[in-house]
């Protein structure tokens, strides 16, 4: 479980990035009954550290707190960039980075905090993204690294990385959900005011990120799906109801959201399965049905592709009076990989209710 998190920074490192580590696990919210973590921010070379708006940050421990950390966030270096290439880092902090790996911690970076994984040999034959603007800077300094400069975050467990800025809330939001499940990461989301969860496999760059007029919006249909997960529905039936054509809908729903119908109303049911798993003791086919899955195997497929693990699996690790269904322990840490929202879920534009695995690929694309 989740515990003890450390976030090393470097000179020069950006405020706002600095800001969303700390927010995330450096607030205490016991008042709400959430966990406390014990969170230290570490300097990753000789100070005093600085940042790229002046700040001077005091205080901060030393590569040694590395040792204890079940994960170790690694802040952006957008300043020590220069013409795509990072400066040389540390020795010292690159050997620690690499021995929490080996005893079994994560490691997560923040935007372009992925070049100092690259440097320490984290991202070598490791899928991986960063700020889509330095992405290709980032596939030249590791050639081995597959970078993939077109989603939030990536899942390559044991290392994380992320794309710019809000996407660092996404990771780490992200990582909390993992550990820790849906109820603690939304309780998290709802105290900062952000969204939940956005799919790490969301592009980075939304064409159109706000309409251009109030009522040029998909809201009302994402609303109306949200309230309607459990019913079977098409393209064209949710096209008639946005008043579009069904290509026309399918590619405004993409410019919208950064992903596809039928990819985003998985993920959206996949949350819902979670939270029924988490908060109430009906059977994985009840859970089925009211997440809009149909039946039992069918969200065993989705939920393994999606979360890595089995439903009965999730249970256990998340339910607090640890009941669990058919007499599945819960899983342990290697036990449970998600594939950060990347895999096993079918592409396409049909949105079927997934009653089966053959019906979800039966899609138009």
């Amino acid at each position: 479980m989740l515990q003890n998190v450390a976030f090393v920074v470097l000179d020069r490192f950006p405020s706002f990035e600095f800001g969303v580590v700390c927010e995330v696990f450096g607030t205490d919210r016991t008042d709400d009954g959430l966990p406390v973590y014990d969170f230290a921010v570490v300097a990753g070379e000789d100070g005093p550290l600085h940042s790229e708006h002046g700040l001077t940050l005091a205080g901060a421990y030393g590569l040694e707190r590395l040792a204890e950390a079940d994960l170790v966030v690694v802040s952006a270096i957008d300043e020590q960039l220069r013409e795509g290439v990072p400066g040389e880092f540390p020795a010292a902090l690159l050997r620690e980075l690499r021995a929490a790996v080996v005893r079994g911690a994560r490691v997560l970076s923040v935007c372009t905090g992925a070049f100092v994984l690259a440097a320490a040999g984290l991202l070598d034959g490791r899928r991986c993204t960063t700020h889509w603007m330095y992405a290709a800077d980032l596939a030249r300094y590791c050639p081995s690294a597959r970078v993939d400069p077109d989603v939030l975050y990536v899942d390559a467990d044991p290392v994380i990385t992320s794309a710019g800025s809000a996407a660092g809330i996404d990771a780490c939001l992200y990582v909390v959900r993992k550990e820790q499940g849906t109820k603690v990461a939304n309780q998290i989301a709802r105290r900062m005011v952000v969204a939940p969860h956005r799919d790490g496999g969301q592009a980075q760059f939304v064409d159109r990120p706000l309409p251009a007029e109030p009522a040029d919006t998909l809201a009302e249909v994402t609303g109306w799906l949200q309230r309607h997960l459990d019913q079977q529905v098409t393209v064209a039936e949710l096209a008639s109801l946005a008043h579009m054509s069904p290509r026309t809908f399918a590619r405004r729903f993409v410019q919208e959201t950064g992903t596809t119908p039928l990819r985003w109303l998985t993920g959206q049911r996949i949350l819902l399965a979670q939270r029924l798993l988490e908060d109430t003791e009906e059977t994985v086919d009840r859970v089925a049905e009211r997440a809009g899955f149909g039946n039992a195997m069918a969200l065993r497929h989705h939920f393994r592709g999606w979360r890595g693990t089995t439903p009965a699996a999730y249970r256990g690790a998340f339910r607090a009076d640890g009941v669990t269904d058919q007499g599945n322990r819960p899983p342990g840490r290697q036990g449970r990989r998600p594939a950060g929202g990347s895999g096993g879920s079918p592409k396409g534009g049909l949105l079927p209710q997934a009653s089966t695995v053959s019906l979800a690929r039966k899609v138009l694309r």
